[in-house]
């Protein structure tokens, strides 16, 4: 197949700093290497605004558009026109003119939509390949938001679920093919699908990978801030105004590091990550709890700490943060969940527990045991290294969309 590519995204993809734009920034540079890509996608802030110099060198035209549509004027006009906020929240007149034009003047023979949010712009009448890259299933998340939620916002996440499974299986019929982040997502899609759709092969697995030269502990020097404290240092990492990031870390402040400080009574908890609400803000400075917020090299924080805790309760997808913690050798104590569609094994490369108290023991047992927290270490900086390249991972996809590899076509 020849022609150009249009890639819509609901974040821009630059730069890679947080999950999302780490897999679509990686996806499109591939792309990018197939053929001419046209961009179609958001901006959160000026910040994101900022970056339409760095999608300029890469695309071959884009439209960068800042997202200014209140939430709940989002979600009134969602319940009028009975669709999902998450739908709602991503229409905009701009993006939909501009999808319009670049099918009408190129060559589009494929469309790669970055998550589930973007694909009410593909036409109903493009002949092309579509490619749909739900990356996880978001409608299973917002249901056990409902389950778990109180008062109006129970109600809210559950209609959520419902219409978001509506509009996947959607696209899953209008797709050529359907990605999802592992195997774990996608047996959990094809469990929610019609019969049909789901024995009919549309979907797929397309994995995260990791850049293991950036993410390299040989290549930073610890942070100084961290190591001003006696240890040993635990960290959790992500995006903070993210409520499973929230809930987790909470969750060691309140049940797991009392019970890791009865045994180390000088262990710290440092939560490192953009936006970090005022419910953990308040908790920093007392009972060795301390959250930075946003950092210039989240590799320094890293290499500076003892143990990565991952308690999530929620996960879906495979997370970068296992991953970036991983590839700087850092033992890594994490949830069933957290640990889904990395392909390593418990004990071998990170160490798995459930309940509050079998991540507490492990954490201890690890921080009484430095030899095999380091072969830990060692071992799942070595599984990424060899498993997890995004070459590697990404190798599938010009098959996927129908371009063949270029033997060399370099990009900015």
């Amino acid at each position: 197949m020849t022609g150009e590519i249009l890639f819509l995204a609901h974040r821009v993809p630059f730069p890679p700093n947080r999950g999302d734009k780490i897999r679509s920034h990686h996806v499109l540079r591939h792309l990018a290497t197939l053929a001419p890509v046209h961009v179609a996608c958001f901006a959160d802030d000026e910040a994101d605004l900022a970056e339409a110099g760095e999608l300029a060198a890469l695309a071959a035209s884009h439209c960068l558009v800042k997202r200014s549509k209140p939430l709940a004027l989002a979600g009134i006009e969602a319940v009028l026109k009975g669709k999902p906020v998450s739908l709602t929240a991503f229409h905009d007149r701009r993006i939909a003119a501009y999808v319009k034009q670049v099918l009408a003047q190129c060559d589009i023979t494929a469309i790669y939509v970055f998550s589930g949010q973007m694909g009410h712009y593909v036409p109903a009448d493009f002949a092309g390949r579509v490619i749909c890259d739900l990356v996880d299933v978001d409608s299973a998340k917002f249901e056990a938001y409902g389950r778990s939620g109180k008062g109006p916002m129970r109600w809210v996440n559950a209609r959520e679920g419902r219409l978001l499974a509506a509009e996947e299986a959607r696209l899953v019929g209008r797709s050529s093919k359907t990605l999802l982040i592992s195997a774990e997502e996608a047996a959990l899609l094809r469990a929610r699908l019609s019969p049909e759709l789901a024995c009919g092969g549309a979907v797929d697995v397309l994995r995260n990978g990791i850049d293991s030269d950036y993410f390299d502990p040989a290549m930073v020097c610890p942070e100084p801030r961290l190591l001003d404290f006696p240890g040993p240092h635990l960290i959790f990492t992500g995006q903070m105004d993210y409520p499973p990031n929230v809930a987790a870390a909470t969750r060691v402040i309140e049940r797991i590091l009392p019970a890791i400080r009865k045994r180390f009574p000088e262990a710290s908890f440092h939560v490192v990550g953009r936006s970090p609400p005022e419910s953990l803000v308040e908790r920093s400075g007392g009972n060795g709890v301390h959250v930075w917020g946003g950092v210039d090299d989240m590799r320094c924080w890293l290499a500076g700490a003892d143990l990565a805790l991952v308690p999530l309760e929620i996960a879906r997808g495979v997370q970068n943060k296992v991953l970036e913690a991983m590839a700087m050798r850092l033992a890594v104590v994490l949830t069933p969940g957290a640990a889904t569609g990395i392909g390593a094994q418990d004990a071998a490369h990170f160490a798995v527990g459930e309940s509050d108290a079998e991540l507490a023991e492990r954490c201890v047992a690890l921080l009484c045991d430095s030899t095999w927290a380091g072969d830990l270490g060692h071992a799942a900086r070595r599984f990424v290294i060899d498993r997890l390249s995004w070459p590697a991972v990404l190798a599938p996809l010009a098959g996927l969309i129908g371009f063949p590899e270029p033997a060399a076509r370099h990009v900015a």
